[in-house]
């Protein structure tokens, strides 16, 4: 049940309050690009000077951006992460929005936030020359809707936030699945850790159990007191891998490396292709398509290195346009300008455009290897980048950076391992996306009484 008359926003939204931060004092920051586009929480907390402007907030409050394309995009969020009562700043381009009551209003004025007509009349009300306009405070203040009564907006609001915080949840999961991979492959693949153990051990004088056990260490990262303790079906495991890495390293023109393993060239090992856009202006090669064509700007907010989804598609006749065609699941996506340096493992059949380099791992090395050896060489390959308006890197000389390619057992030992985690990291973001078309589809009904929670 929704009110009878319209209720102005202002009646339990408070907009850019007055908050005291000292001139000079360092505090918290946050800037525009950390504001997400349709999620909740704020990417990065920061710190600098306060020097006299922006905008002041705190724990609870909701950052509303009030610029072009940022407002268009959707970028808005919840405070969240700082210490206590601690007022921290951030751009001028922010609208603070602070629920009056907090107790009834404070997640439900950021669900206003997303509210697709409150958002449209914010758009409609902006001001500004063209590539600037931005909307005053003062005009989303003028907003009136029929917003239900406080106790049914403590439930609303209460209700949503269970969805963000199992979104949230699944982000955090995501991440520290990637830092496992990425962990993994820089033990084994750039430390050569447990090669160096057996080494070690060798060199103590230690014997073929001993060698063994040293590289299984290495591997599990376990100490031996907890080794002993592992069931016999894991410890045979890492036994079978220890087994695979050898216990000399040789030199190469890369320095020293595992004895059996070569060195190459990253054009050797992978198929490496560019992409293309269809005209824009051929309504027959985007209307009613359903082929995913990607953009760097898709990977712009992601937190994990797996790509499901794109901002745009294709038609047939779109995607017959596009030299390099229809990439296949696990083809490797890396920006190659503005920035350089996005990296993901595509998830589905892709489409790219003219800002990538996309690595087809069709040989010894697997997309989990690739991704992994990309990230962990992004200082090089940003190094052979080139440009005066924006850095690129160009195929060509992608193509000729150096890589160690490890025995095929031991990729397959890695491959094995890893595709695990990013199968874990897929189907996390495949639940997320579906949390987040329910939240989408649920939060307009909700704020407006057409539907109910369900106690």
């Amino acid at each position: 049940m929704v009110s009878e008359a319209l209720i102005k926003i202002t009646d339990f939204i408070d907009f850019n309050p007055k908050r005291v931060v000292k001139k000079g004092s360092i505090v918290p920051f946050v800037e525009m690009a950390a504001l997400p586009v349709d999620s909740r929480d704020i990417s990065l907390i920061g710190e600098r000077e306060f020097k006299g402007s922006g905008s002041k907030f705190k724990n609870g409050d909701t950052l509303f951006a009030r610029i072009t394309p940022c407002l268009e995009n959707g970028k808005t969020a919840k405070v969240s992460g700082l210490s206590g009562d601690v007022v921290a700043y951030g751009s001028t381009e922010f609208i603070v929005m602070v629920a009056k009551e907090p107790s009834y209003d404070e997640d439900f004025v950021y669900y206003l936030a997303r509210l697709p007509e409150f958002r449209s009349y914010a758009q409609a009300r902006m001001e500004g020359t063209s590539g600037r306009q931005r909307v005053p405070w003062q005009s989303v203040a003028s907003f009136e809707y029929n917003f239900p009564p406080k106790e049914r907006r403590k439930e609303v609001g209460a209700f949503l936030k269970v969805i963000d915080d199992k979104i949230q949840l699944n982000r955090k999961t995501n991440q520290t699945l990637e830092h496992i991979a990425q962990a993994i492959f820089k033990s084994w693949f750039v430390d050569f850790e447990p090669v160096k153990a057996k080494i070690a051990a060798k060199q103590a004088g230690g014997n073929a159990e001993q060698i063994e056990r040293a590289a299984i260490i290495a591997i599990s990262g376990k100490t031996p007191t907890e080794l002993d303790q592992l069931p016999p079906d894991t410890l045979q495991q890492l036994k079978t891998t220890a087994a695979l890495f050898p216990d000399t390293l040789v030199d190469s023109e890369l320095g020293e490396i595992p004895a059996g393993w070569r060195w190459s060239e990253i054009g050797n090992e992978v198929t490496v292709v560019g992409g293309g856009t269809p005209s824009t202006k051929k309504t027959e090669f985007w209307e009613g398509g359903n082929i995913h064509w990607t953009t760097p700007k898709d990977m712009s907010n992601l937190t994990d290195k797996v790509l499901l989804e794109t901002a745009r598609k294709i038609t047939k006749a779109g995607l017959e346009k596009i030299s390099s065609g229809l990439l296949p699941e696990n083809t490797v996506l890396m920006s190659s300008r503005a920035p350089v340096g996005y990296l993901a493992i595509s998830k589905v059949p892709i489409a790219i455009n003219q800002g990538y380099i996309a690595m087809k791992c069709e040989s010894e090395l697997s997309a989990e290897y690739v991704v992994q050896w990309a990230d962990s060489g992004m200082n090089e390959i940003k190094q052979r980048a080139s440009g005066t308006t924006f850095a690129e890197i160009s195929k060509k000389n992608f193509k000729i950076i150096p890589v160690v390619v490890p025995d095929a057992k031991i990729i397959s030992e890695y491959s094995k391992v890893v595709s695990d985690i990013y199968l874990k990291i897929t189907n996390g973001n495949r639940e997320a996306k579906d949390l987040k078309d329910l939240r989408d589809t649920l939060l307009p009904k909700l704020l407006s009484g057409e539907l109910s929670v369900m106690k």
